[in-house]
């Protein structure tokens, strides 16, 4: 797989720790927009520099011919919003009024990007100074020069997003799903041709994982149609930038919309849905619709969307589409508000082909037990569904954060696709394949530690009798530890005058 684990990561903390000095007094979210409207600035700039210098050589006298770009997906930086004209005047008062409006000519000859580019450099609260330094620093990197990988800017932009959604907490899940995540949801779901979709896009991360997929495996992105839409104006900007630094056209909506009650798709259907909805989201509007025909295995609870999501992703499925998502782990298992009876109606359907139970502490905004469901409008295992307990997995890369490595995606992958193909030999505690009577014994619940059972433990070779006098010798020495710390202890808060 290409993508690299967050501890390889070189260039890109480079450009996040250079341009956290930009920060000041601004929060995150305030902050993310300036850096990430920076690094694009600053990367459309260098396509267009490298694409004019070739044009100037070549003497044809084309250099200002902005088809010459656009017909090889390079957005045209009209003179004035250039690069070296921006760095000429990094250190004077103005600099934040030259890149606001360097940002609007931009838009202005490129209609795609029409009210997505931040335009907010000349506010008082950002430092003109620490722009200018920032502005230094970017004019001192070729960031399509840098290394041999072509997306090394996607790279750093995804960088920065995540280190955006760390700092921000719990509001930064609205815009970034870990990649780990992404990637086990794209490995597993193989996007190779059609059109994909994600209701909730954040920041577009499932679609440029879906791309990398394809180019990993010698296919043509152009094979893939992206659809999605975001409800925050925010991240539906983020995404659209994050998406056209890597050659992707998106069909976003016209503006960030709500799903549930201004869904941009009505009539599309997808050859794959990937997702990571906004987990147990109350108030989403049930009310106003009551009698929608995306409900067609049950009205979905007020107080909680997560069956309204993966009801409405079904809704948009192909006849023989293919879904992902990440859900909390109550929807395992709930009985509330008809979600029980909702969950055995997919399950009798036969939709439900794989459900992954993650590991903790792969999001940097909440610790809220996650799994994967896959959902097959035409599964080759018909009246089965596959079961993986995945939360032994991982690596932690931090105190507080996890990540799957290639080879844990990879087995959930492997796994999966040996399931698919009706070659699975169950192992214990690890997966297991199950008939829908047998989850209808469990009453419909679908947490996977009821299907895979306890992971054998293997024998060490020692006769009980002598294991058991072992350990109680062993305990005994720990017994006769204790009463001696215990006796220091009171000894020691005798001498201060406290008794015990």
């Amino acid at each position: 797989m290409a993508e690299k684990n967050t501890a390889n990561i070189g260039f890109e903390k480079q450009i996040w720790d250079a341009a956290c000095v930009l920060r000041g007094n601004l929060d995150a979210s305030e902050y993310k927009n300036v850096v990430l409207g920076l690094i694009f600035l600053k990367y459309i700039s260098d396509r267009f520099e490298d694409k004019y210098q070739e044009l100037v050589a070549e003497g044809d006298g084309f250099e200002e011919d902005i088809d010459e770009y656009t017909s090889e997906g390079i957005f045209f930086v009209p003179a004035g919003a250039r690069w070296s004209e921006i760095a000429a005047k990094a250190h004077t008062p103005e600099i934040g009024i030259v890149i606001d409006d360097a940002m609007r000519a931009i838009e202005k000859e490129n209609k795609r990007l029409k009210d997505i580019l931040p335009k907010n450099f000349a506010r008082p609260e950002l430092d003109k100074r620490r722009l200018g330094d920032v502005v230094d620093l970017f004019t001192n990197i070729q960031m399509i020069e840098h290394g041999s990988e072509k997306d090394i800017l996607g790279r750093t932009y995804e960088y920065c997003l995540s280190m955006f959604a760390e700092q921000e907490g719990k509001r930064g899940g609205e815009f970034f799903t870990p990649s780990c995540v992404v990637r086990t949801l794209v490995e597993v779901l193989q996007p190779f041709k059609g059109r994909v979709y994600d209701p909730c896009c954040g920041s577009g991360g499932m679609f440029v994982q879906s791309a990398k997929f394809v180019e990993s495996h010698s296919g043509n992105i152009n094979n893939i149609a992206i659809y999605g839409q975001d409800a925050n104006p925010t991240t539906w900007k983020l995404a659209q930038m994050n998406l056209a630094i890597r050659g992707i056209e998106p069909g976003l909506g016209a503006y960030a919309a709500d799903t549930f009650t201004d869904d941009r798709h009505p009539t599309m259907r997808a050859d794959y849905i990937m997702a990571n909805p906004p987990f147990n989201l109350s108030n989403w509007g049930a009310d106003q619709l009551k009698d929608d025909v995306r409900w067609q295995y049950g009205m979905p609870p007020a107080g909680n969307a997560n069956f309204a999501w993966l009801q409405h992703m079904i809704y948009h499925l192909a006849p023989t589409g293919k879904m992902g998502m990440v859900l909390a782990n109550g929807s395992l298992s709930s009985q509330s508000g008809g979600e029980g009876e909702i969950r055995k109606n997919i399950i009798n359907a036969d939709l439900v082909e794989c459900i992954v139970a993650m590991p903790t502490q792969l999001f940097y905004t909440t610790q809220i037990p996650v799994s994967l469901w896959f959902l097959n409008k035409q599964k080759k295992q018909h009246g089965k569904t596959l079961f993986i307990d995945a939360r032994d997995l991982g690596t932690m890369v931090s105190r507080k954060l996890r990540e799957l490595t290639d080879e844990d995606i990879r087995k959930i992958a492997d796994t999966y696709n040996a399931f698919v193909d009706g070659t699975l030999e169950d192992v214990k505690g690890f997966c297991a394949a199950a008939t829908t009577e047998e989850i209808e014994k469990q009453d419909y619940i679908l947490t996977p530690g009821r299907y895979v059972g306890i992971e054998e433990q293997q024998e060490d070779g020692e006769p009980f009798e002598e294991k058991m006098s072992r350990l109680t010798s062993e305990l005994s020495e720990l017994f006769q530890k204790s009463h001696q710390l215990e006796d220091e202890i009171k000894k020691n808060l005798g001498a201060i005058g406290y008794e015990v």
